[in-house]
């Protein structure tokens, strides 16, 4: 299933340092995301768990960095972190939301890492 119009950006690119991801959408738009928030973030049954009961938070990726991006059909991409996890999907929408909501979801995040005690 193909994401609704427009949401599918033009084009990925991952920096020098693969440590972000830039995507451009033909609108003008564009978002940078860290590969730290996309492997925390993860959409992956192992952080995401099958429930928000079961959400894991993710620590210590301050420092993982993006080793590979795979297209799955043309809804998605499937990032390779160099720390091994490579089973998020990250569909045209959800990387969107990532882009737009960047900063409440990090600062979420961050909250959560300090509730448990947690580093990043």
């Amino acid at each position: 299933m193909a994401a609704p119009a427009g949401l599918a950006p033009e084009q990925l690119a991952v920096s020098s340092d693969r440590r972000r991801l830039t995507l451009r959408y033909a609108d003008g738009r564009s978002h940078e995301l860290t590969a730290e928030m996309l492997r925390v973030l993860s959409p992956s049954a192992e952080v995401q768990g099958h429930s928000p009961d079961q959400r894991v938070t993710v620590a210590g990726k301050a420092e993982v960095s993006i080793s590979d991006i795979r297209p799955i059909g043309h809804y998605a991409v499937r990032i390779v972190f160099d720390d091994g996890h490579d089973s998020g999907l990250y569909t045209w929408p959800y990387l969107d939301r990532l882009g737009t909501e960047r900063e409440a979801l990090w600062q979420a995040h961050l909250a959560e890492l300090e509730a448990k005690g947690l580093r990043r």
